[in-house]
């Protein structure tokens, strides 16, 4: 996908459909969750294993977009990179596809965050350093 570095791929469940038949929209801000989660592993600085404490982000928004439903069986491409480097949060955007074909949008802010002492911190440099590298931005 152009401008976009990373993806995951997610097989839709039968527990991520409504009564209808469709995708829940609550699943997709699961599907977008597990790219994030994705995404820092990529970069290195979270590790399965590590302590969940470690990761030190919160989200402090996210908003969807539904442009299409989404079924049992297909598998949902979700997309995303960071747009956006604050002193203490980032942004990321999503793009959901499947088979190509655009079916949301999405966009969250993460707060770096001490879970110990329960305050934000600055976005380490390391975390900046990596995401530059990987979204191909020096200006981030």
């Amino acid at each position: 996908m152009t401008d976009f570095h990373f993806s995951c791929p997610i097989k839709v469940r039968y527990a991520d459909l409504d009564a209808q038949g469709h995708v829940n929209n609550a699943a997709y801000f699961t599907y977008m969750e597990q790219a994030r989660l994705d995404y820092m592993q990529a970069l290195g600085v979270w590790r399965e294993g590590d302590d969940f404490l470690s990761l030190g982000t919160i989200l402090a928004e996210a908003g969807c977009t539904y442009k299409k439903p989404v079924l049992l069986g297909q598998t949902v491409t979700v997309w995303a990179r960071v747009t956006r480097l604050g002193n203490k949060s980032f942004d990321f955007e999503y793009r959901l596809t499947v088979n190509g074909e655009e079916v949301a949008t999405g966009r969250s802010v993460q707060v770096a965050y001490d879970h110990r002492t329960q305050q934000s911190v600055r976005v380490p440099d390391e975390w900046r350093e990596k995401i530059r590298a990987l979204e191909n931005n020096p200006n981030l």
